[in-house]
């Protein structure tokens, strides 16, 4: 079933200066520009020298940035659509895992923490799209965001290591925020799962007498 836009009111008045067009394509160009930043963020760091090292977290950074700017601006604008709910946290994982996954091949991060990290986000993009075919948004939950905040910062440290001259371990240090990330991580997936029984499996008549 394709997925229908919808607005959402925003609570402040949007700027009128802004055109109607930009206020309600932008937010879903930048969501679409950070899935475009990721094969530039791999080709710098498929030969993690300190300066492709450097330039790759500068990019990574930049598209982890972009995830802030479009909700705010969606919001702002009132223009939150059921596409742009899909298509966030899609962009999200890709850039995430993307970057968990090269950090692996270069032995930066445990094999296992980065599977679990990523069954995590195909059981809840399972969820989430079969929510979406009952006409349900299983809306972001603040732990979650917490968690996308806490894989950002490991990745940058661990894209990082060698790259600076610092006393810390990079290493170290990310892969303990990544742990604590996954904690996060099961929390929340735990808390999309409660969505999901109270808003769709009534729907599929499950649990009704």
């Amino acid at each position: 079933m394709a997925l229908q836009e919808q607005r959402f009111p925003s609570p402040a008045n949007p700027s009128t200066s802004v055109p109607l067009r930009m206020r309600v394509h932008l937010p879903n160009a930048i969501t679409i520009s950070r899935i475009l930043l990721i094969p530039v963020f791999v080709g710098f760091f498929l030969t993690p020298t300190p300066e492709r090292s450097l330039a790759a977290a500068a990019v990574f950074g930049l598209a982890a940035l972009t995830d802030a700017i479009d909700g705010y601006l969606a919001r702002r604008w009132g223009h939150v659509t059921n596409l742009g709910k899909l298509l966030d946290p899609f962009a999200d994982k890709l850039l995430v895992l993307t970057a968990l996954f090269l950090l692996v091949d270069f032995d930066r991060v445990y094999a296992w923490l980065a599977i679990v990290l990523a069954g995590r986000e195909f059981f809840i993009t399972a969820l989430r799209f079969a929510a979406a075919r009952e006409g349900v948004t299983l809306a972001a939950e603040t732990t979650g965001k917490y968690k996308m905040v806490m894989q950002v910062i490991a990745i940058l440290l661990l894209i990082l290591e060698g790259a600076l001259p610092t006393v810390l371990n990079l290493q170290l240090w990310g892969t303990i925020i990544l742990l604590f990330s996954m904690v996060l991580s099961l929390i929340s997936a735990a808390q999309y799962c409660r969505q999901f029984v109270d808003q769709v499996l009534p729907r599929w008549g499950v649990g009704n007498p």
